[in-house]
């Protein structure tokens, strides 16, 4: 937990904070994407854990700030309606994060330039009021059943009009749809209902069907509609999704003819595959990305597992280029050379690993097998 005083707000705000742990040896400063999750006393544990649990395979380790509530009615509704006395300082509480939250981060974490904002219910509806009207503050939006029915639809309207006459290209909007319909009603009698009970669904799906048609303004857009949940229950399932789709082209994909002994792919037909890969996530996050720590030596495991032993070393050699000064990159190139029975070598590199290592556990079992190898030579 931290928390920021507003100069905006006049207010401290705290929030739940997770910052993924540090990479140590990189040639690179690492920072993280920034995911600011509104609803953090509700919301923050799930957010965190499915976006940890992605940043092993498909999405980048992040940044997670969940700011708690004070006063949702009046810090998410960005105009004030007569029948709310709270609501309407929306744009105050863009201002607060804007101004006062993202300096913050910035300067206290390991923060990227590449943001996420995310937001349920009323939540949702200041996230596309920030698209729509501050589209620079942040690269992704999630939008998990939003409350367009606000102010008669005034930011509904309002997004048509703005999505139709400006560009957004380089931004990402996932919307969630939860069923929050009559039971026996479908989309179909949804759409064509006038009742003030379906005016929720009724209107995010409008939003849907308008943004979809407006195709030459540069937003990566996608939505799903969860037949099986409600309002409450789409949370988990709509984060999930709407992180894969914002994160879609993360993934090293191809590798399956590096794998197969038959492709006669060479070695620096991998590593040229493995760097535009990460060239182009760098293009997209905005920043240069390196592969994370320990990546290469998976793959090096996969190739050890097939005896590809030029592709292992390649691996390996640039996980020791990306991270000089971790002692667990040079473990990894020891143990690769005592599976090949080189003791030689592999007291090099376990001799790098007591130089950098820093773990009082991994410096005695290390130590151990250095004297083992030491004695043998």
């Amino acid at each position: 937990m931290d928390s920021v005083y507003s100069t905006v707000l006049d207010e401290s705000r705290k929030f739940w904070i997770s910052v993924p742990p540090g990479l140590k040896g990189s040639v690179a400063d690492t920072k993280y994407p920034v995911l600011f999750l509104l609803d953090g006393n509700h919301h923050f544990l799930l957010v965190a854990g499915i976006t940890t649990q992605l940043s092993r395979t498909i999405s980048p380790n992040m940044i997670i700030v969940g700011i708690n509530n004070v006063n949702r009615w009046r810090d998410f509704t960005p105009s004030h309606v007569e029948s709310n006395e709270q609501s309407g300082e929306g744009n105050k509480f863009l201002d607060f994060i804007e101004s006062d939250l993202i300096p913050y981060i910035n300067k206290k974490y390991p923060a990227a330039s590449n943001k996420t904002f995310v937001g349920h219910s009323l939540g949702g509806l200041i996230v596309i009021n920030s698209l729509i009207t501050r589209p620079n503050l942040f690269n992704n939006y999630i939008a998990i059943d939003p409350s367009l029915w606000w102010d008669d639809l005034k930011f509904l309207n309002m997004a048509d009009s703005v999505f139709a006459n400006n560009q957004f290209k380089g931004k990402s909007l996932y919307v969630g749809i939860a069923n929050t319909m009559k039971e026996g009603m479908d989309i179909n009698d949804v759409q064509n209902d006038t009742a003030e009970s379906t005016n929720h669904i009724r209107s995010i799906l409008q939003f849907v069907k308008s943004t979809e048609e407006q195709k030459d303004n540069g937003l990566e857009f996608d939505s799903k509609y969860y037949k099986n949940d409600g309002h409450n229950s789409i949370t988990v399932i709509a984060y999930y999704d709407a992180l894969r789709f914002l994160f879609s082209w993360y993934a090293l994909s191809g590798m399956d003819k590096f794998y197969d002994p038959d492709s006669n792919t060479t070695v620096e037909e991998l590593l040229a595959h493995v760097n535009t890969h990460f060239t182009n996530v760098s293009n997209r996050m905005g920043y240069k990305v390196i592969p994370p720590d320990a990546y290469m030596e998976i793959l090096a495991r996969r190739f050890t597992n097939k005896d590809m032993h030029e592709k292992v070393l390649a691996c390996l050699k640039k996980y020791i280029a990306d991270y000089p000064k971790s002692d667990r990159a040079y473990e990894a190139m020891a143990k690769h050379y005592l599976l090949r029975n080189d003791s030689i070598k592999a007291l090099q590199f376990y001799n790098k690993v007591l130089e950098l290592g820093d773990n009082n556990f991994r410096y005695d079992r290390e130590k151990e097998k250095v004297d083992v190898l030491n004695q043998n030579s």
